[in-house]
């Protein structure tokens, strides 16, 4: 299973969060069909432009509670002293991605920022590119 994780700005526009989606997808062979879902913090349940995304491609929408994402922030690579003020991990996009994605799930792709939007791909064990 990929997962693509998903953080952004306050507003940021579904051409953020599908452009975030298409950078993390270019460092792969593979193309959105490839994902399983989309996944975000639940605070961030709100945002059209991460809303619209998802239903854009056809994936479920999945909101990680705030202690599934710090759960999972320990084994994120990348940090942004901002989210962790904000959110208590280093990285939103790929906390969210590697919660979503199962306890034993491993990074396929760092954050991407894309205008006011970030994404990360993980993937369930077992599973690669």
């Amino acid at each position: 299973m990929i997962v693509a994780g998903i953080g952004c700005r306050r507003g940021a526009s579904v051409a953020d969060v599908l452009s975030a989606i298409d950078a993390a997808l270019s460092e792969t062979a593979l193309g959105a069909e490839a994902l399983a879902l989309i996944a975000a913090p639940a605070e961030k349940g709100g945002e059209e432009g991460i809303v619209a995304a998802a239903a854009q491609l056809g994936r479920p929408l999945v909101l990680v509670p705030p202690e599934k994402l710090k759960a999972a922030g320990a084994r994120t690579l990348t940090r942004s002293e901002r989210v962790v003020a904000l959110f208590g991990v280093p990285s939103v996009a790929e906390a969210s991605a590697l919660a979503a994605a199962g306890d034993a799930s491993v990074l396929l792709v760092g954050r991407h920022i894309a205008g006011g939007a970030t994404c990360a791909l993980a993937t369930s064990a077992g599973q690669r590119a």
